[in-house]
């Protein structure tokens, strides 16, 4: 047995414990190699970390919302002049009826939190106030006539201005070239919450309510462009997955090899790649001008988001497919069970993870789409009720999330700034919560050989 590391002349030139300048710089460019993946790591995990700090921090405000609590007095003399309570009499008072209720109950909220107030007239309160507030109460009172006469306790909304200066969102030294408050307004607000007065809590309508317009920025929310979204992942699910499933089984188990079947795969390449917008213009046209769907439907919105994601599916489903080793169909068909049996019962099963991840990661790409949806009519303050039953919401007139928040993000008052920042919060959550059915279902169905 002879050394390797010693020449015939038996002198000692080279050994192979002690690195040489090759073997140096080698080992050098390995760890520079992990110390860029490890900086890439780092950076991509900091701008990650940053992202979710200012989402949250600009987000989360719009999950509360600040309350003023009154005593209005049901003045008999404005609500039911004629002392019948008669239901048709009572609607016939609008909110600008209610309006004096309100404010007077209110003035004498500020005047018992603030003896020394500078605000002396019932009008001037009406800053404090959300717009909203009239229809809120005008509402109670028609469904409970019998409480006229009586003086009740009301939760009302507080102005967005007082809100944002609760919130810091708001400076005093703002308010001067503002129009809808001034400083008496904001030491007035600082008076009824040290009285318990003005409270901030949890606002469920956020999540729950509908868009509102820009001069009720604090009632606005979430909920009728959720059940929106909700209706158009119906409709992608429901095409979608049949069509993307079985064209990749087709594509993939049954197609001759040839040109033309090449030229398809290229179509689905290409097609997966197009800007959204361009499929936003399709869906005008053909849908909407050529088929005449309603404008503004989630069934169009779905087909649409349908035709986008459809290539996004195709592609991962073959990839699952492929992946498939060939020794299981062969065995299949060996033991004499046919083509078909051979991808439905055996492939197909297996594929099963990979598919469904893929269809779950397209839906989830369609979920935060605007583009396609603006083109088509799906803006913000579309629909301000909830549809009449299920099968109705297909074609009533709504909006979705991304185009909701694309709408309050554009508008003038800050207010709806940091709901588009909450909007963001609420996607997100849906977004993760499919990644998340994504994962268990994949390890649900997911078969080693």
């Amino acid at each position: 047995m002879t050394d390797a590391s010693i020449p015939e002349g038996g002198k000692v030139t080279k050994s192979l414990v002690q690195l040489d300048a090759r073997t140096r710089r080698r080992n050098a460019a390995e760890a520079r190699f992990r110390a860029y993946g490890l900086t890439a790591i780092v950076i991509g995990f900091f701008f990650l970390i940053t992202l979710m700090v200012a989402i949250v921090g600009n987000g989360v405000g719009a999950f509360r919302q600040s309350f003023i609590t009154v005593e209005v007095f049901l003045d008999p003399a404005k609500l039911d002049k004629n002392g019948a309570r008669d239901i048709e009499d009572i609607k016939k008072v609008s909110t600008f009826g209610y309006a004096p209720l309100i404010q007077n109950a209110l003035l004498e909220a500020v005047q018992a939190a603030q003896p020394d107030t500078p605000i002396k007239k019932a009008g001037d309160t009406k800053q404090l106030i959300s717009a909203s507030a009239l229809a809120a109460v005008r509402d109670h009172v028609i469904a409970n006539p019998e409480e006229i006469g009586q003086t009740v306790e009301f939760r009302l909304l507080a102005a967005s201005r007082v809100d944002g200066y609760l919130k810091g969102r708001v400076k005093r030294e703002d308010v001067v070239r503002d129009k809808n408050i001034n400083v008496e307004h904001l030491d007035a607000a600082d008076a009824l919450l040290a009285a318990g007065t003005l409270t901030r809590s949890f606002n469920p309508e956020f999540v729950l309510g509908a868009d509102a317009s820009e001069s009720r920025a604090e009632q606005a929310g979430m909920g009728v462009s959720m059940l929106g979204s909700f209706y158009m992942m119906l409709v992608v699910l429901a095409l979608s997955l049949p069509i993307g499933v079985a064209a990749s089984i087709y594509l993939e188990e049954f197609a001759p090899k040839n040109w033309f079947t090449d030229l398809i795969e290229v179509n689905i390449s290409n097609l997966a790649a197009v800007p959204s917008i361009v499929f936003g213009i399709l869906g005008l046209s053909v849908f909407i001008q050529f088929g005449g769907l309603p404008q503004s439907a989630p069934l169009v919105g779905g087909l649409v988001l349908t035709l986008m994601t459809l290539p996004r599916i195709i592609i991962p489903a073959r990839a699952a497919l492929k992946a498939v080793p060939p020794s299981i169909r062969d065995a299949a068909l060996g033991v004499g069970a046919s083509r078909t049996q051979t991808v439905f019962h055996h492939v197909l099963p297996l594929a099963a993870p990979g598919i469904l991840t893929g269809l779950i990661i397209g839906l989830g790409q369609a979920l935060g789409e605007t583009a396609p949806l603006l083109l088509i009519g799906m803006v913000g303050f579309v629909a301000t009720n909830l549809p009449d039953g299920f099968f109705a919401g297909f074609m009533t007139p709504n909006s979705a999330m991304p185009a909701q928040i694309y709408e309050w993000a554009k508008r003038a008052d800050p207010a709806f700034y940091e709901r588009a920042w909450g909007g963001i919060i609420i996607l997100l959550v849906f977004l993760l919560i499919m990644n998340f059915a994504a994962i268990v279902l994949r390890r649900k169905f997911e078969r080693r050989w």
